[in-house]
C-alpha cells in the first residue's frame, strides 16, 4: 500500500468517526463522548489496520477539525488494539455544540428587536389585551 492510499484510508476513518460519533454527540448536546477502535475498524471494513485507526483517531487533524480534546484512552499499554476506546471532549468555542445544533436556541430571541420597538414584551401583551377587550366590549354593546 502506498502513502496516498494510507492517507485516504486515514481520511475515511476520520470521516466515519466524524459522521457516526462527533456530529450525533453535538446534536445531543453532549460535551463528552467515546469512540471504540474496534467498532470503527469493522465499520470501515478494514483488515489488520488497527494501528492506522488508532493514529487517525489520535491525530491533530481529527482533533482540530472537530474542535476536540482527547481526555482519555483506555485499553492495553501498547495502545494498538480493537479494545482501545478514546474519550473526547468538545472544546469551548464561541458557540457551544449544543447551541449550534439546537433549533430552539437558534430561534430564541428572533423577535427581540421587534418587541423592543413595541416597548418590550410586557407592553406588547398589555396593548394586545386592551385591544381585544375593547373589541369584545364593542361587540357586546352592538348585540344588545
Amino acid at each position: 500500500m502506498n502513502k496516498s492510499t494510507l492517507k485516504s484510508v486515514s481520511d475515511s476513518v476520520r470521516q466515519h468517526a466524524t459522521n457516526t460519533y462527533v456530529r450525533p454527540a453535538q446534536r445531543r448536546g453532549g460535551q463528552i463522548f467515546s469512540i471504540n477502535v474496534g467498532e470503527v475498524h469493522r465499520a470501515v471494513a478494514l483488515r489488520n489496520r488497527v494501528p492506522l485507526v488508532c493514529q487517525a483517531l489520535e491525530s491533530e487533524k481529527f482533533l482540530q477539525a472537530n474542535e476536540l480534546k482527547l481526555i482519555s484512552r483506555t485499553g492495553p499499554p501498547s495502545g494498538q488494539s480493537t479494545t482501545v476506546t478514546y474519550t473526547y471532549e468538545f472544546l469551548d468555542s464561541k458557540r457551544s455544540p449544543s447551541r449550534r445544533e439546537d433549533p430552539w436556541n437558534r430561534l430564541r430571541g428572533a423577535l427581540k428587536d421587534v418587541f423592543a420597538e413595541l416597548g418590550g414584551g410586557e407592553a406588547y401583551l398589555r396593548d394586545e389585551r386592551e385591544r381585544f377587550n375593547a373589541a369584545d366590549r364593542s361587540t357586546t354593546r352592538e348585540s344588545k
